[in-house]
């Protein structure tokens, strides 16, 4: 069985690479931290005995899903169950951004995951079995305001996924979209513009999970049959309700405030 996760070198993607590689999955971990995937690669291959490949690359260009195929398809490796973790953020109105970050954002969050996905999916299904996971957020149901390109890709994600559970539920092929709320990984550092700052008051903490916590759940969930969740009661309770409940004008709002504070 080989696990591919993109975004694994730190918080959720090396999270998924340390479980996957605890039940006996061989793994292709990618992000283009080469070094970090290495020291990861050492440590699952001596704590599990499994066979690891790192491969270090920018998932943010235009090629990069044809790129890691050609890669993957290379070494010879057929894989099992695709973990599209990868993802970007940036904190800062879409007037202040830099528009390639922007772009960039779109590319990784949105293209290469569904390049990726149309490039190793032909396969699972050809065999009848499989697994697609891909790593959406809670903030795919509503508008995040100074996270306006994250919110939108993410929206994208959910939506695609499920139409792609709908298209594989009689193919033998198990899709599911994990939606995270707010994890206590270095994401907001990397968004920039205060994010961490933000994300680390009161309130936010309040609704914070491990990666351990999302990564678990995630894996139980793969032995059912929803196209996606959302990860940690407290946050399916306000996401659902607040969305059924409120007028989206207010709801975005709300948002906003539990994000940035």
């Amino acid at each position: 069985m080989v696990t591919l996760i993109t975004g694994a070198s730190t918080g959720i993607g090396a999270e998924f690479a340390r479980q996957f590689a605890a039940l006996g999955h061989d793994l292709v971990v990618v992000a283009r931290s080469a070094d970090r995937l290495e020291e990861l690669a050492a440590a699952l291959r001596a704590a599990h005995g499994v066979n690891v490949t790192a491969i270090g690359m920018d998932l943010s260009r235009p090629d990069a899903a044809e790129q890691l195929w050609q890669r993957t398809t290379g070494l010879g490796l057929e894989v099992d169950v695709l973990v599209n973790n990868a993802g970007v953020g940036t904190h800062a109105d879409v007037a202040d951004a830099d528009p390639r970050r922007l772009e960039e954002e779109v590319e990784l969050n949105c293209r290469t995951l569904v390049g990726t996905t149309a490039r190793y999916l032909p396969a699972m299904r050809a065999r009848g079995a499989g697994a697609v996971v891909n790593v959406a957020s809670t903030a795919a149901f509503q508008p995040l305001p100074k996270m306006a390109v994250y919110s939108a890709s993410k929206a994208f994600v959910l939506s695609f996924t499920e139409a792609l559970w709908a298209e594989e539920r009689g193919h033998g092929v198990r899709v599911l979209a994990v939606c995270p709320g707010l994890t206590d990984t270095p994401f907001f550092e990397l968004a920039g513009g205060g994010a961490a700052t933000a994300a680390s008051g009161p309130l936010a903490q309040a609704f914070t999970r491990t990666p351990q916590q999302v990564v678990g759940h995630t894996i139980r969930a793969l032995s059912g049959h929803k196209s996606s969740f959302v990860d940690g009661a407290a946050n399916a309770v306000v996401i659902r309700g607040l969305n059924r409940l409120l007028p989206r004008r207010l709801v975005v709002a709300l948002a906003g405030r539990l994000i940035h504070g």
